[in-house]
């Protein structure tokens, strides 16, 4: 190959390609809130003290709770209150499934350290049993 070639090889930029710029700030979605649909400063403020997800399990749960103590008369509320609940299980199974990932993935990475370094493995035991100090972390030495 020519490496010289690479100093003039030219950039082509077709119609609607090239570099492209978006915003990743999670604050310009409650920007995009529309008037007429509520105040996004106010909605981000109300995810701050709990997100959507959190507001819509306590929601779930309260009113799986009453309907259990008065059941739905309707057919329509009977398959309401089935498919609420078979919502709310799936994503109960979406969050064990995940925590178990996590937790399998921790007995790994803690399995790797008891191999290479048993006393820190012995520390991190006693961290999590809540009978260890904090200890302070080396600085690289500069060069």
């Amino acid at each position: 190959m020519f490496p010289w070639f690479w100093t003039w090889a030219p950039q082509l930029h077709l119609p609607l390609s090239g570099d492209v710029a978006q915003r990743i700030d999670p604050s310009a979605w409650f920007a995009a809130i529309p008037p007429e649909a509520g105040n996004g400063h106010i909605e981000q403020q109300a995810c701050a003290v709990a997100s959507y997800g959190k507001q819509l399990g306590l929601i779930t749960e309260l009113l799986l709770d009453v309907a259990q103590q008065t059941a739905p008369r309707s057919a329509q509320g009977q398959q309401a209150l089935r498919q609420l609940q078979a919502i709310r299980d799936e994503i109960e199974g979406l969050k064990l499934s995940s925590y178990a990932q996590q937790a399998d993935a921790l007995v790994r990475q803690a399995q790797a350290l008891q191999a290479r370094r048993p006393e820190l493995a012995q520390r991190m035991v006693a961290g999590l049993q809540g009978d260890a100090a904090p200890v302070p972390r080396r600085r690289p030495r500069a060069q």
